[in-house]
């Protein structure tokens, strides 16, 4: 038995936390980009809904019965797609600046970022959850909400 001291492993004390990158102004940019992205979202919606609708008629009415999913699907493959891709943002955030990180500072993947938008989203429908997570946000430092917390995730300054 060996009576050495345990040593810290360098390349863990040399991390940097969550938040690592510049998070001042996050929660303005957010609510910029979730405008424009909401707007983004219906025109591919539209599109959605347009294919559902002839689908339904090829299918003698089978098809529509994808109408109830038809936005949440929409929005949570846009999330997917663009916060899982290499530019880790929606195109609102581009706009706005901002993009999104694990928290270990590495790039999210697309399950991440579909999960994240379902959670926002239900946060969103629920005017209780919605208050609470933008508290949170407000409240922390790094500005993190709920739903960002949840998915171990962060929106930081491009």
């Amino acid at each position: 038995m060996s009576s050495q001291m345990p040593t810290t492993n360098p390349s863990l004390s040399n991390r940097q936390p969550a938040g690592s990158g510049e998070t001042s102004g996050v929660l303005g940019g957010r609510l910029v980009s979730y405008i424009v992205d909401l707007f983004i979202i219906a025109l591919i919606g539209l599109v959605v809904s347009m294919s559902v609708s002839f689908l339904g008629l090829i299918t003698f009415g089978i098809g529509w019965m994808l109408f109830p999913v038809v936005g949440i699907c929409t929005a949570m493959a846009y999330a997917a797609i663009t916060i899982g891709g290499r530019a880790q943002a929606t195109i609102g955030m581009r706009v706005s600046g901002l993009k999104v990180e694990r928290s270990d500072g590495g790039p999210p993947d697309g399950i991440t970022a579909a999960a994240h938008c379902l959670l926002f989203y239900v946060a969103t429908f629920t005017a209780g959850l919605l208050i609470l997570t933008i508290l949170i946000g407000m409240f922390r430092s790094d500005s993190r909400m709920g739903h960002d917390l949840l998915t171990g995730l962060i929106v930081v300054r491009n």
